[in-house]
């Protein structure tokens, strides 16, 4: 029987707007011990930002982090799926755009995401990414 994204998706995403600075998307990262957030304009999908994009394309950009706002760092070429997609979706959607998670959209509407991490638990929890993925980080 194949399985749909909602059954392993994380919920409930947390989600900034695109004019939130880039210091304060990093605290609740750290907050919330998170590697991604959704950037939403208003209720609707926008892009995904990671703690690399932080780094990559607005710390070594330079700026005031105070400033500068995720939607400059943020991936607006977004491959989404949804709740009551296969999950074989996702996998081959992630093969083919080389990417670690997936933002699950209903109606334009963000309402988890699929990870790397996730599909590792699910398929093979005792393979070393499915160890890695439940490990807590050193802090």
């Amino acid at each position: 029987m194949p399985q749909h994204v909602s059954d392993i998706m994380t919920g409930h995403p947390t989600t900034v707007g695109a004019q939130t600075s880039v210091t304060a998307v990093a605290r609740i990262m750290r907050d919330q011990d998170l590697g991604a957030v959704l950037v939403t304009d208003g209720d609707r999908l926008r892009g995904l930002v990671t703690d690399r994009d932080l780094v990559v394309r607005s710390l070594a950009e330079g700026g005031d982090p105070e400033e500068n706002t995720v939607s400059g760092a943020c991936s607006d070429d977004l491959v989404t799926v949804g709740p009551d997609d296969d999950l074989d979706l996702a996998i081959t959607l992630m093969r083919e755009h080389a990417v670690r998670r997936i933002p699950v959209v209903d109606h334009g509407r963000p309402v988890g995401i699929v990870s790397l991490a996730d599909l590792a638990m699910e398929r093979d929890p005792d393979s070393a990414l499915g160890d890695i993925s439940v490990a807590r980080p050193n802090d």
